[in-house]
């Protein structure tokens, strides 16, 4: 495997090590991952997040994996522990399949890397041309809302929903952004904060319920978000919270638009009932535990419901942003998603 370095990913030789964004932003502390059950806890907990990143992270950890000299049975037990580690993230499933194609053919580490190197650079080029796609429909003046974290700690490039806000900046428009919180477990006020602080992007943080308000009194003029599996009829899900901010984007007619690459589109689901949501434990609700200790502010034994994700219907997306380009209502309807199959 080659050397490489993002900015929550990276590897020198000796093993795989990723950010741990729980921990952020109070202190950047790397992991080392080493075996299979690493791998599997560094997903499920959060500790690497993201759709894209997640798939990227998983095809570099089995391409390691595949080189320290483990059976061909063991790889594809390890390949089928990580495919259940987060259910909702399409890209995950992705890159498993395609290095499962490979050793489907022959068992080769030399061929496993080869298809993890891709994924990874391949990420890179996407986020690339997601940004140049999306800051299009970003115009000068812009108040810019967004909805948990889609940057650099999200993918191995500069992100999809941030990165098109990053693109627009570089282009010297003048934009301010407001960043949902992302309750419950705050990825918006934690980690896309300290991204646009890194990148000197002006910023706003709000707590999530704060964002209608906002539209109504003219300081939002459009919101964009990521997506973690997009269904053919442009059904997609994201950060549960996507849907109350389509529903405040489409009641106070602002612009609300979907980030994502191909590799999230999902083939085989028509629509956003197909995508199965992951259910998280009741402790990320009833309060917040990481670098900074556990505090608690609802009983222990309080009953909770928490989806990880909710489902956002395509008649409320004003556009899709790939890095295939823009597409439309209409567009979407029109079968252009399904059409990108075989691109």
């Amino acid at each position: 495997m080659k050397n490489f370095e993002c900015m929550a990913l990276r590897y020198h030789g000796q093993y795989l090590e990723l950010l741990d964004q729980t921990r952020l932003p109070v202190e950047e502390h790397w992991l080392k991952i080493q075996t299979v059950d690493d791998m599997y806890e560094a997903i499920h907990s959060l500790r690497v997040r993201g759709a894209p990143l997640i798939g990227v992270s998983a095809a570099v950890f089995l391409a390691l994996y595949a080189e320290s000299g483990i059976t061909e049975n063991d790889f594809l037990k390890a390949t089928e522990r990580l495919r259940v580690a987060r259910p909702t993230a399409v890209n995950l499933m992705y890159a498993i399949d395609e290095i499962k194609k490979i050793v489907h053919q022959s068992f080769e580490p030399q061929s496993i890397t080869q298809v993890a190197e891709a994924i990874l650079d391949a990420d890179k080029t996407l986020c690339q041309k997601i940004g140049e796609v999306g800051a299009e429909y970003i115009q000068d003046g812009m108040g810019i809302l967004t909805h948990c974290n889609t940057g650099g700690l999200a993918t191995a490039g500069r992100g999809t929903a941030l990165g098109v806000i990053q693109t627009a900046f570089e282009q010297g428009k003048k934009i301010h952004v407001y960043v949902d919180e992302t309750r419950p477990l705050l990825q918006g006020g934690r980690l896309t904060t300290w991204e646009l602080g890194k990148l000197g992007i002006p910023y706003t943080l709000i707590c999530d319920n704060m964002a209608a308000a906002l539209m109504r009194d003219g300081k939002i003029q459009c919101a964009i978000v990521g997506a973690d599996r997009i269904a053919m009829n442009g059904d997609f899900a994201n950060k549960t919270g996507t849907y109350g901010v389509a529903v405040a984007c489409f009641h106070h007619n602002v612009p609300f638009y979907t980030a994502a690459p191909v590799t999230t589109l999902d083939f085989d689901c028509d629509n956003g009932l197909e995508i199965p949501i992951e259910e998280r434990t009741g402790e990320e609700v009833q309060g917040v535990r990481g670098a900074f200790g556990k505090v608690l502010w609802a009983p222990e034994n309080a009953k909770v419901y928490n989806p990880a994700f909710d489902i956002t219907s395509a008649e409320l997306v004003t556009g899709w942003i790939l890095d295939t380009g823009f597409y439309s209502q209409s567009d979407v309807e029109d079968g252009a998603l399904r059409r990108l199959q075989n691109k």
